[in-house]
């Protein structure tokens, strides 16, 4: 079963092989040239980052899915469901990985095409979503209402299981699809991504782990332990950024995890500054067609609105975290109501 210390244990082997791995890392994407090159029409300020080793999410993913495995296999809690949610979070990454192989062969930001990427996820998403419709909830001994469907959502305050159906695949999807480009969005400061993801999942490890979940918080855990080791070498001023490698294949863990038991809302709570983040760009271009040419935000997505507003990027940084603390407090709270 799932003990403090086993996800104590998670946490520290994430920490320890992200470093050391992302350590590693960084000498071989530079010799191999795997680098950023940043936009010309993002904020000037961060043209000086034009060459600084991407792709560090190659860390992150290896040493979450790692921590995750081995020790629920130590701890006996070692499921096809967890090994599938860890299958979805390298498929997601994979994405962001020929993404950022194409901007280092190309020598530009623009990467594979946006149908190219969404069709790549609409195919991932809907595999997991059908594996997710005959699977989740019910085979873990956390959801509540112990006969719930599979189809169904879990809506906080109402404590309710509501059963959508066939819509649930959808549904799924939708879930996938929107935070793995949610998560993407924010990774565009020093550290912004990787801290405000290790306090969505240490929420997510403490929810989980209440619920009764055995296998999802040493996943959400092993997460909170990349992160926070990949923040070693990615604070301001960056070493390395994780590229769309990391914030793609985060963004599907969380949410793949999440959607297996039932918890798509309170992730979305929790993660509020994904959304936030990726409704600042769908609202900036719907109202720069609108008006031809006028601007809600400075720039999106919307860290960038700050940053030029004068802010300094550590300060948004630690903004975007601190609100995303509130963030967690709120969904823990409606979690346990």
């Amino acid at each position: 079963m799932t003990t403090y210390i086993s996800v104590i244990c998670a946490v520290l082997a994430g920490f320890i092989l992200s470093v050391i791995l992302t350590g590693r890392l960084i000498p071989f994407l530079k010799k191999h040239q795997f680098k950023q090159f940043v936009r010309e029409e993002g904020p000037q300020a961060h043209l000086s980052k034009t060459g600084t080793p991407s792709m560090g999410g190659l860390a992150i993913t290896a040493s979450a899915i790692a921590a995750a495995l081995i020790i629920s296999a130590v701890f006996g809690v070692f499921s096809v469901r967890i090994l599938v949610v860890c299958i979805t979070m390298v498929l997601f990454g994979v994405i962001g990985f020929i993404d950022d192989y194409e901007k280092a062969i190309r020598k530009n930001n623009d990467g594979i095409s946006p149908k190219q990427k969404i069709a790549l996820q609409f195919g991932f998403s809907l595999a997991f979503a059908i594996f997710a419709y005959f699977t989740s909830g019910t085979l873990s001994a956390g959801l509540t209402a112990g006969n719930a469907a599979h189809s169904s959502i879990w809506i906080p305050i109402w404590d309710h299981y509501l059963d959508i159906g066939i819509l649930y695949i959808p549904w799924v999807m939708f879930v996938m699809i929107a935070f793995s480009n949610s998560v993407n969005l924010t990774d565009g400061l020093d550290g912004l991504a990787s801290s405000v993801t290790a306090l969505v999942a240490f929420l997510m490890t403490i929810v989980a782990y209440n619920s009764g979940f055995g296998e999802y918080p040493l996943f959400y855990a092993g997460i909170i332990g990349a992160c926070l080791g990949f923040l070693v070498y990615n604070h301001n001023p960056a070493r390395i950024f994780m590229g769309d490698t990391g914030s793609m294949a985060l963004g599907g863990g969380l949410a793949a995890a999440a959607i297996m038991m039932k918890l798509e809302i309170i992730l979305a709570i929790a993660g509020l500054i994904y959304v936030m983040e990726a409704l600042s760009v769908i609202i900036q271009v719907w109202y720069f067609k609108k008006t031809g040419g006028k601007r809600i935000f400075r720039m999106a997505p919307l860290h960038h609105h700050f940053e030029l507003g004068g802010m300094h990027e550590t300060k948004v940084v630690r903004l975007f975290a601190t609100i995303t603390l509130g963030f967690c407090i709120l969904a823990f709270l409606l979690s346990v109501i």
